[in-house]
């Protein structure tokens, strides 16, 4: 599942999270530990969240998210069964306990992957049963449904009944989901026309431009996706809350192999940005940045963003196996 996420960041969920923070002491270890999650520093959170006051449901979880962005599934789930645990009636800890979970079926075995699928959806469900406008709880709930079997709970009519939910809370995001339905359907006209007005109803139009160019890649569409790439570029311009769009950008051009050069430039302004997201974090964005310069022939840069990325993550796996 989180392939398909990290191709349609939006920096919703951080920019609520942030807002939550802002009104409490600087000085709060667990405020302090949201901001450097934010901002990419996993090390620094983790280092406050084991702060003997940092206990509690709300640590549990953010500490959760902080190991996800590690890829440190098992540890992640079991932090978030913890928050889940103490504080059952919230929302957002359901929905990242059904993530750290989906991450985990996918790497499962079979057998193991049939009944970790079955939690995700009644974590999902539960999520949005409690708060039912959290638009990141039914996207990824609409997720679950059009992609996974039915044997576990998945089928396309229910995702159908989530995009009718998100329609009052999230136009663009039901417009997304009712394309990766489609596509999923191999009905890549009516795919790209809710992409499309996906674009036309979100309030940070980038992020919907690059889904687009990501549709695009998907199917070897070139040129369509050249051009969504540089519309999501020059939304961007326009609008700084919508940076992350250019690690989004970045990344499919990553994944096609084309490009490079912009790539590099997206990501650098990426980082180089006051708004970024747990989302995209710093240290991946790093670490993109490190392949994406060795594929341009310059191996001491590559080192450097290697040790960037290193700086703020050191456990992180994928930057500690980049050759020296």
């Amino acid at each position: 599942m989180k392939a398909l996420r990290r191709g349609l960041l939006t920096a919703g969920l951080a920019l609520l999270a942030l807002g939550r923070f802002s009104a409490q002491s600087p000085k709060d270890p667990i405020a302090q530990a949201n901001t450097a999650l934010q901002a990419g520093e996993a090390d620094r959170a983790l280092t406050l969240l084991s702060s003997p006051t940092a206990g509690s449901a709300e640590a549990h979880n953010l500490k959760c998210r902080v190991l996800y962005t590690l890829e440190q599934w098992d540890h992640a789930a079991s932090e978030c069964e913890m928050a889940v645990r103490m504080e059952g009636n919230n929302s957002n800890f359901h929905l990242w306990l059904g993530r750290t979970l989906g991450e985990k079926a996918d790497r499962a075995s079979f057998l193991n992957a049939y009944s970790l699928s079955k939690r995700v959806r009644a974590e999902f469900e539960e999520a949005v049963r409690l708060d039912p406008r959290n638009a990141e709880a039914l996207a990824d709930l609409g997720e679950f449904y059009y992609s996974a079997p039915s044997v576990v709970g998945g089928g396309s009519n229910k995702a159908e009944g989530v995009a009718l939910q998100l329609d009052k809370v999230d136009p663009a995001r039901a417009h997304e989901l009712r394309a990766n339905i489609a596509e999923e359907h191999k009905d890549l006209g009516t795919a790209e026309r809710e992409f499309r007005l996906a674009i036309s109803a979100g309030a940070h139009p980038a992020f919907q431009w690059m889904s687009l160019a990501s549709f695009f890649r998907r199917h070897e569409r070139w040129t369509e996706m050249d051009t969504a790439i540089n519309s999501g570029l020059h939304a961007t311009e326009r609008d700084r809350r919508a940076s992350v769009a250019l690690y989004n950008g970045a990344s499919t051009l990553q994944r096609a192999h084309r490009n490079t050069a912009l790539a590099v430039r997206m990501m650098e302004n990426y980082l180089a940005s006051p708004v970024k997201t747990e989302e995209a974090p710093a240290f991946v964005a790093y670490t993109r940045l490190a392949g994406l310069k060795d594929e341009l022939g310059d191996r001491m840069a590559a080192q450097q963003e290697r040790a960037a990325a290193l700086s703020l993550a050191r456990e992180y796996r994928p930057a500690q196996e980049i050759k020296h």
